[in-house]
């Protein structure tokens, strides 16, 4: 939004920069606007209106805006009136003056801390050379003006910026309305290795930068499409089915993947997945099926009257018949003398080895 444009846009308060000894005559106007597409409330039987209506509790009647005023209600329930002329004349000196109280860097403003925007605009001509002053001095400066004002019964805290031509404040909560981020970080200590985080620097790589002008609100989109279908007559579109995936079992597997579709997306050739890394591909990634094997495994056992199939094949082995027992022991025995018998042959064949190689060692005594 260009400073020509703003000038026609209607300001929602009108006073002044006080920059030292220097007043900037200005006038405040709204740098955003919302696009959302609100909805009216309905009497779902018959299609009627359902309205607000804003009724005096001691007349029992609708009254008007311009009958409405403001109070302050006690503790003890008491209503006190205040009128805009007592807001006028509070004894603040931000009541009707954008007051800078100090200059700094622009990153020691916590982002947490903006709230709405506005444009500064220059009150008339008489304001165009302190205007254009304030906003050279924080260009060539780089830094960020803080600055008190006053605006719908509060006094608020501001951050004025230079944006093109123009001069940009943003609301800014005060330091003590910025919850402290106790109990949100998760409690579970975790280790994140290298190979992770190279994987979480290269899926930064791949998605890059975007032109934030590119983007825009598809869900507006859609319901305004839903409402033009429906005005016609028509079927609303039907929202696409989701893309089908197996779960990611782990952390690498999943940065892997995502690595892959942000090339895809952008159409930079692929490389081969856990090729520099040693991760897991994307098919060991899937989540499968159990085998036969592993579910009957994981299935608890029947704690009723039946018995499991191991059990019943335990209990007939041990019902064994005598005549079986016997003809085991009868083997049992007749393995054993084998066992012996072979040992037996063994030592005679080792001493018979001894005698021939007494013998032959014998005549070479005899001939030396």
């Amino acid at each position: 939004m260009t400073t020509e444009r703003v000038l026609h846009v209607r300001s929602i308060w009108n006073g002044a920069i006080s920059f030292g000894l220097v007043s900037i005559p200005i006038k405040l106007v709204n740098a955003t606007e919302h696009h959302s597409i609100s909805f009216r409330q309905i009497h779902t039987e018959d299609g009627g209106r359902i309205r607000y209506r804003k009724v005096c509790e001691l007349e029992d009647r609708e009254v008007s805006q311009s009958e409405i005023g403001k109070a302050y209600e006690d503790a003890d329930g008491s209503v006190v009136p205040i009128t805009d002329e007592d807001l006028a004349h509070l004894p603040i000196p931000t009541a009707k003056t954008i007051e800078i109280v100090a200059f700094v860097p622009g990153d020691r403003i916590d982002p947490l801390q903006m709230d709405a925007a506005y444009y500064l605009a220059a009150g008339g001509a008489q304001a165009a050379k302190p205007y254009t002053l304030l906003r050279e001095a924080l260009k060539r400066s780089n830094k960020v003006a803080v600055a008190k004002f006053a605006l719908r019964g509060k006094e608020r805290l501001g951050m004025l910026r230079v944006v093109g031509d123009a001069i940009a404040m943003h609301g800014l909560l005060w330091p003590d309305e910025v919850r402290a981020p106790d109990g949100v970080a998760p409690d579970a200590k975790v280790t994140v290795n290298d190979k992770e985080l190279d994987l979480a620097d290269a899926l930064m790589d791949t998605l890059g930068e975007i032109d934030l002008g590119d983007l825009h609100d598809e869900y507006r989109e859609a319901v305004e499409e839903v409402v033009a279908a429906k005005a016609a007559g028509e079927a609303p579109p039907e929202a696409p089915r989701p893309a089908a995936g197996g779960k990611v079992l782990d952390l690498m597997a999943a940065l892997e993947k995502s690595v892959k579709a942000a090339k895809e997306s952008r159409g930079e050739p692929q490389e081969k997945a856990g090729a520099e890394t040693g991760a897991e591909t994307e098919e060991e990634a899937e989540v499968t099926r159990l085998s036969a094997r592993e579910a009957t495994r994981a299935t608890p056992k029947e704690t009723g009257g039946k018995k499991s199939t191991s059990a019943a094949k335990k209990t007939a082995a041990a019902k064994q018949t005598p005549a079986k027992s016997a003809r085991g022991t009868k083997k049992t025995a007749a393995t054993g003398s084998t066992a012996k018998k072979t040992a037996a042959r063994s030592a005679s064949a080792k001493g018979g080895a001894k005698k021939t190689a007494a013998k032959k060692a014998a005549p070479r005594k005899r001939s030396a």
